[in-house]
């Protein structure tokens, strides 16, 4: 089994069941592998948290890589849409997983700043593309707990808000 199917069982875990059931066994079961099949790849729970972790990241600056707008308020507000569109909401299970450990957060931590201040001081208005970062946090958050909530016409009317926010005056 690869590895990322192995993660794609950690993150579903924790997103059905929370962080208490997040063990190498319970992991391994529901990827349908042995729990040293499992071990081949991740040594340790922290291991397949730090994993997530650093999967998350990638994932989320590879979204941003792809967008191609002017401002990083833009590429931030396409990459959150392109993530909730694509139903694959990992930071609420990675979080949750990492939660009780500062030392497995703490590259979430680093990767959230430099997010929420990268080109901050060049937008147009700075306060519009902070608030525009944040709001896309918690459309962020809230779909990762009812993915269901937004059609695709609300996020369509969401991101056109959130860009006529950031756009610059003319």
């Amino acid at each position: 089994m690869r590895r990322d199917e192995l993660l794609d069982a950690a993150e579903d875990l924790l997103c059905d069941q929370g962080s208490a059931a997040l063990t190498l066994s319970a992991v391994a079961d529901r990827a349908g592998v042995s729990k040293g099949g499992l071990l081949y790849h991740f040594g340790t729970k922290e291991a397949l948290i730090k994993a997530m972790v650093e999967r998350l990241i990638d994932d989320f600056d590879d979204l941003m890589a792809a967008q191609h707008d002017d401002t990083y308020t833009e590429r931030y507000i396409g990459a959150t849409l392109a993530a909730v569109r694509s139903g694959r909401l990992r930071r609420w299970a990675v979080v949750t997983g990492a939660s009780g450990n500062l030392f497995l957060l703490a590259p979430l931590r680093e990767a959230m700043t430099r997010w929420h201040r990268e080109g901050l001081s060049e937008e147009p208005d700075q306060l519009a593309s902070q608030i525009a970062r944040l709001a896309c946090e918690g459309l962020w958050d809230v779909a990762s707990h009812d993915p269901e909530l937004n059609t695709e016409k609300d996020l369509q009317a969401l991101e056109a808000r959130l860009r006529a926010l950031v756009e610059p005056p003319t």
